[in-house]
C-alpha cells in the first residue's frame, strides 16, 4: 500500500473525485488501482484566510511503480486469536456499555457465548426513560443516562477519540462502522458518531450477539459475587446465581454500589485522580467565527476546541468532551443529585456549543479517607448542586461575568441554557471549594486569549459536571489483566483503564482476548 498525503482540497467533494485528485497530483493511472480509500482526513485553519482540508489516501496498486514523496505502508489486518479457553461455563460479563458489548462481541465470533447483565434497560427503553426525566424531572436510577445499554457514551457526542491509532482503534471504528456508523469515522481526525446515530449501532451490536449464541439479562442488577478461595465462583442477581469461572466487570464509572460490594469482598481497589467542574455553553457561530473567522467558500463542520490551562495554584483547568452544535444533559442517577453532560447528534447542528470544564482533583482533596474517597467526593457535590437549583432536577446556572465577579445571575445574555428540565440562576461561587473557583477564574481569562470569546460576558456554566472518569481504579496484573480475585477481570472506564467510548471499547477486546488465550 502507498500512503498520498497533502491532498489539499478547498471545496466540498465526495470520496471518488477526492481519490481522483490524490492519483493525479502523483501521476497514479486510475487503470493500475486495485484499492483505493481515504485513510485520514483533517482541517488546517491555522491560516483564517486560507482553510483547506488536508487529505491522506491508501492506494493499493495492480503493478508496482516508483512514487515520488509517497510513503509505503502495511494495510491494517486485525490478528487472528489463538482460542484455547476451555471451561465448562460462561463467562459473565457485568455491563453492556463499549467495554461490555465489544468483550461480547470478540467472545462470540471466537465461539464463546458469554451472559451479559445490565441493570439498566435495553436502549429502545432507555429512550423513553431519558425523555421522561428530560421532560418531568422522573428519574429511573436503574436507567438513565448513566445506566442502560450502549453505557453513559450513548446520550453523548458519541466522540471515538483516542490517543493512538493501534490494531485496536482501528478494529473498534470497523466494527462501528460495520453496525451503522458513517463510513466518515474511519478517516476524519476527530471522528465522532452522535447519539442518533449510536442508540442504532447498539441495538445492532446486541441482536448480532444474540444472533452468535450470546444472552443479555437487561434491568438485571448484579447484586453479589461469590468468591472461594480467591476465586470467582459465581454471580448473584434477585435471588438467581450464575455459577462461572469468569467475570467481565465492565460496571461503568457511576456504578457505585458496585463498588460498595466489591471492596466488601476484598477486590483491590485505590482511589484514583479525577475531575470536576461545569459544562461551558456559548453560541456555536461564536465558536465557528473563532476558529475560522469568517470564512464561506465551502462548507466546514462546526467548529471545535480543546483548551488547557496550568494555574498559578498547581491547578489544571482544561474543557474536555466538547460537542458542537449540542445541549447540555440531565444525567442523574441518584435521587436527589445534579449530574451534567453534554450531547449532540450526528448533525451537530444545533444552537450551542458546549464542553465540560473542569479543575483536577486528586484523592488528597477528599474529606473521606479510603479507596472511595473521590466517590463521596463526588456525591457531595451533586447533592449541594440539587439543592441550589431548588429541587425538580433544576440546575444551577450562572455567566461568566457573574461567576468572576463573585454575584448571583439576575438574567440570562444571548446563551439560553439548554438543559432541561430546567435551570435556577445561581451563584456557582457558593458551590465549589475555593481553589476549584480560583482555578476557573485564572482559566477563564486565560483561556479567552487562546480563544476569543470563550469568557464572554453571555457564555453559560451549568453545574455540575462530576462523571467524567472514575474516582476508583480496581487493580489488575498488567499482564493477565486479572484482579486479585482470580477469574475476575476489571474492564473500561469504571474499573479506571479506560476515559470515553474508544479506549473503553479497546479495553473490552483486550480483555476478551486474554479470556480466550486462557485455558
Amino acid at each position: 500500500m502507498y500512503r498520498l498525503s497533502n491532498i489539499k482540497i478547498k471545496e466540498n467533494l465526495s470520496e471518488e473525485e477526492i481519490i481522483n485528485i490524490a492519483l493525479e497530483k502523483y501521476n497514479i493511472e486510475k487503470s493500475n488501482v486495485k484499492k483505493a480509500y481515504i485513510f485520514k482526513r483533517s482541517i488546517d485553519a491555522r491560516r483564517k484566510e486560507d482553510i483547506f482540508f488536508s487529505y491522506s489516501v491508501d492506494v493499493e496498486l495492480i503493478k508496482k511503480q516508483n512514487i515520488k514523496n509517497a510513503q509505503e505502508v502495511q494495510e491494517y489486518t486485525f490478528p487472528n486469536i489463538n482460542v484455547l479457553r476451555e471451561s465448562k461455563y460462561r463467562p459473565v460479563i457485568v455491563g453492556a456499555g463499549p467495554a461490555g458489548l465489544f468483550a461480547a462481541l470478540i467472545l462470540v465470533e471466537n465461539g464463546i457465548n458469554p451472559i451479559i447483565i445490565e441493570q439498566g434497560a435495553k436502549v429502545e427503553k432507555r429512550i423513553e426513560e431519558v425523555d421522561k426525566f428530560i421532560k418531568k424531572g422522573i428519574l429511573n436510577n436503574r436507567t438513565n443516562i448513566q445506566f442502560g445499554e450502549g453505557g453513559a457514551g450513548t446520550f453523548s457526542d458519541g466522540k471515538l477519540t483516542t490517543g493512538n491509532n493501534s490494531i485496536y482503534s482501528r478494529k473498534v471504528l470497523e466494527e462501528f462502522v460495520r453496525f451503522g456508523a458513517p463510513k466518515e469515522i474511519m478517516y476524519v481526525a476527530k471522528p465522532h458518531i452522535g447519539t442518533d446515530n449510536l442508540v442504532n449501532i447498539v441495538r445492532n451490536m446486541r441482536e448480532y450477539i444474540i444472533s452468535k449464541g450470546g444472552d443479555f439479562l437487561f434491568e438485571t442488577k448484579a447484586e453479589d459475587f461469590n468468591i472461594e478461595d480467591g476465586k470467582i465462583k459465581s454471580v448473584k442477581f434477585q435471588n438467581e446465581i450464575i455459577d462461572t469461572d469468569t467475570v467481565v466487570l465492565a460496571i461503568g464509572h457511576s456504578a457505585r454500589d458496585t463498588f460498595k460490594t466489591l471492596l466488601n469482598k476484598n477486590v483491590n481497589m485505590v482511589p484514583k485522580n479525577f475531575a470536576v467542574g461545569v459544562r461551558i455553553e456559548h453560541l456555536q457561530k461564536d465558536i465557528n467565527i473563532s476558529q475560522y473567522g469568517n470564512h464561506t467558500k465551502f462548507k466546514l463542520p462546526p467548529a471545535e476546541y480543546k483548551l488547557v490551562y496550568h494555574a498559578s495554584n498547581g491547578r489544571t483547568c482544561y474543557t474536555f468532551c466538547m460537542c458542537p452544535g449540542g445541549q447540555v444533559m440531565a444525567s442523574s442517577s441518584e435521587d436527589n443529585t445534579i449530574v451534567t453532560n453534554g450531547m449532540s447528534k450526528f448533525s451537530r447542528d444545533g444552537k450551542n456549543a458546549n464542553s465540560a470544564l473542569l479543575v483536577n482533583i486528586t484523592p488528597e482533596d477528599s474529606k473521606e479517607k479510603g479507596p472511595l474517597c473521590g466517590m463521596y467526593f463526588q456525591e457531595e457535590l451533586e447533592r449541594e448542586a440539587y439543592k441550589m437549583g431548588g429541587s425538580n432536577y433544576y440546575a444551577p446556572v450562572q455567566r461568566v461575568e457573574d461567576f468572576l465577579k463573585n454575584v448571583k445571575s439576575q438574567n440570562i445574555g444571548k446563551v439560553e441554557p439548554s438543559y432541561k428540565p430546567g435551570y435556577t440562576l445561581s451563584n456557582l461561587n457558593e458551590l465549589f471549594p475555593d481553589y476549584i473557583n480560583e482555578t476557573f477564574k485564572e482559566a477563564l481569562i486565560n483561556l479567552d486569549k487562546k480563544l476569543k470569546g470563550f469568557a464572554s460576558d453571555d457564555a453559560i456554566m451549568t453545574a455540575v459536571e462530576t462523571r467524567t472518569s472514575s474516582p476508583v481504579q480496581i487493580t489488575r496484573d498488567n499482564d493477565t489483566l486479572l484482579s486479585n480475585i482470580d477469574g475476575l477481570y476489571p474492564c473500561g472506564e469504571g474499573a479506571g483503564y479506560a476515559g470515553g467510548i474508544m479506549t473503553a471499547a479497546v479495553d473490552g477486546i483486550k480483555v476478551a482476548i486474554e479470556i480466550l488465550k486462557r485455558k
